[in-house]
């Protein structure tokens, strides 16, 4: 039985017949169509529809490349999130939901402040949840960026049902260069999978519901390992040169506390000698590098983002926001 994609469906049949040639004749799109109708019942005219409006966005490829490692900058990325704007305005997100941030902390057994941190990080707190239309994004990365073309058609493959369960028009969602929606800034698949309606009205609203993101953000995080009232990273010193054996090997634990120190790693807590643990550097190129250690939550961390800069961020402005929230 082939099902009709609601929404879109009346999508593509209102499509101006100007439009510009899209990406429907080129032969993987056409396997890519022929999958989601043998495996999801999808009507194939419709996808092919889809894809004649869908558009390549070069601006999607220019934003999602990475920059050569010595043009990152730990500095400017940080100023770029850690700033009075951002921490004042996660002091008042976190006033007006305190009591769903209590419940998911309690629930899940993620502080309230890392929560408010990964959406003060993620869209400001829903000011800014992006502009491009997710259908352009994740077909011009699917199609496109051989470098993940497979995680990027899984995403157009789960996007495309979550358009058909949630009955919305697929070329009226936009989100961010990359196809993540919403106040928290979930990729397809993970709305899908993890996204919860936190505030009872039967709906799992991340595009406009406060509390629907607070609680997913929260889920997210608990299905990807987080372990309840454990730390995330310590601030740390290095000396000599054994411990660039171990720096940014990753971002999974892997050596031991003891090997760390033993390689000249100076901590600013004191884990047990077994815990788990990586060596990140920070770098920017004006200024000395900073160095962290993570443990297991630091890892959970860059599930929702695979930057080491990323974790870092949000564990510092949850830091920030709560010193700001105390003094209130």
């Amino acid at each position: 039985m082939r099902r009709s994609i609601g929404a879109l469906a009346a999508a593509v049949c209102t499509a101006s017949a100007a439009a510009q040639p899209g990406f429907t004749e080129r032969p993987e799109v056409q396997a890519f169509i022929a999958e989601m109708t043998a495996r999801h019942g999808f009507i194939s005219k419709e996808l092919e529809q889809l894809f004649e409006r869908a558009r390549f966005d070069p601006d999607v490829i220019r934003l999602i490349t990475p920059k050569p490692q010595g043009e990152r900058s730990w500095q400017a990325y940080r100023a770029n999130f850690l700033n009075d704007r951002r921490i004042q305005a996660g002091t008042r997100f976190w006033s007006r939901n305190a009591k769903k941030l209590a419940q998911a902390e309690s629930r899940f057994g993620v502080p309230a402040d890392v929560i408010v941190a990964i959406i003060g990080i993620e869209t400001e707190f829903g000011r800014n949840t992006g502009t491009f239309r997710v259908v352009d994004s994740l077909t011009t990365l699917a199609f496109d960026y051989p470098m993940r073309a497979d995680f990027f058609r899984s995403q157009l493959e789960e996007f495309l049902l979550f358009a058909r369960e949630d009955g919305r028009n697929v070329f009226g969602l936009k989100g961010s260069y990359a196809g993540a929606m919403g106040i928290p800034q979930f990729m397809p698949g993970s709305y899908r999978r993890f996204a919860v309606d936190f505030d009872g009205d039967g709906s799992r609203d991340l595009l406009g519901s406060e509390a629907d993101a607070i609680g997913s953000v929260a889920n997210f995080l608990k299905e990807h390992g987080w372990a309840r009232g454990e730390p995330i990273a310590f601030p740390a010193s290095v000396e000599g040169d054994a411990y660039r054996a171990f720096v940014n090997s990753g971002v999974k634990p892997r050596y031991r506390a003891d090997a760390l120190r033993d390689a000249g790693v100076t901590f600013s807590s004191e884990p047990a000698p077994d815990t788990q643990c990586v060596l990140v550097e920070l770098e920017s190129p004006d200024a000395a590098s900073e160095h962290w250690v993570g443990v297991h939550n630091f890892y959970v961390l860059t599930r929702y983002n695979r930057s080491t800069f990323y974790a870092i961020a949000v564990l510092e402005l949850a830091g920030e926001i709560r010193a700001a929230r105390g003094k209130r």
